[in-house]
């Protein structure tokens, strides 16, 4: 990861915004909620419990963090598999996202679990409100990115499913 400053003007974006920033993967809802698709094109679905940070992964999202499918993973595990500049720039992303309401989009590079190396990963968070439209949670998508792909702020529009 590659921080450009300062992240919450380039990473950010308002909620109003988040189906333009998912846009090219909302386009076939029966591939979306299959998980072994999703899986097979490098992408997962997550969500984060702002009560007791427990996480809910796809399939696609252990793969990228090459962790076993199914497994519980504390939220620590996962952040520890950031390399330090991506962990950094995504405390930072996701602490503006919980207190501003606002979504963010940033590419990272992680240490994969099952020892294969590092790998670069898209990562599109957007908060989950409540009724008094207090943030309760974040979800979103992983994408693992091609070796030498170039960092944008969406999700490659070569692969085209979502929630």
């Amino acid at each position: 990861m590659r921080p450009i400053e300062p992240l919450p003007l380039h990473h950010s974006w308002p909620l109003y915004d988040l189906r333009e920033h998912l846009a090219p993967v909302m386009l076939d809802s029966s591939l979306a909620r299959n998980d072994a698709a999703l899986a097979e094109r490098g992408l997962g679905l997550w969500h984060c419990d702002l009560t007791d940070d427990s996480l809910t992964w796809t399939a696609g999202v252990y793969d990228i963090f090459g962790l076993e499918r199914h497994i519980s993973v504390p939220r620590a595990l996962s952040v520890s598999l950031y390399a330090p500049d991506s962990r950094e720039a995504m405390q930072r992303l996701r602490t503006y996202a919980i207190r501003h309401k606002r979504g963010f989009t940033l590419d990272v590079d992680i240490h994969q679990a099952d020892g294969m190396g590092q790998c670069a990963m898209r990562l599109i968070a957007a908060p989950v409100l409540n009724d008094a439209q207090e943030v309760i949670g974040l979800h979103g998508v992983k994408q693992m990115l091609p070796h030498g792909a170039a960092r944008s702020h969406r999700l490659d529009p070569t692969i085209f499913v979502m929630l």
